[in-house]
């Protein structure tokens, strides 16, 4: 009967791992994403525009919470000489 009930607690655990790793990686990837999209347009505002835009921590992390959005702002504070040069 114990030998039961521990491993009904460790599938219940597993399946709670589970569903968390779930959850995380899933919130990983898509900052990922916006991270690699937002980064695409700074290296094309770059590139196509010719602006001096430092790509830093600080760009990057932007770009992968804002995504695009994000990368926009960037190339317009850069534009303004505000930040980024």
């Amino acid at each position: 009967m114990v030998v039961e009930i521990i491993e009904i607690l460790v599938l219940v655990l597993a399946i709670v791992v589970a569903f968390l790793l779930y959850k995380v990686l899933k919130t990983a990837t898509g900052l990922a994403i916006n991270a690699v999209l937002g980064v695409l347009v700074l290296f094309a505002a770059k590139v196509f525009l010719g602006l001096n835009i430092a790509i830093t921590w600080v760009a990057v992390i932007i770009c992968a919470i804002g995504g695009i959005f994000g990368a926009l702002a960037i190339i317009v504070l850069n534009y303004l000489k505000i930040a980024f040069v």
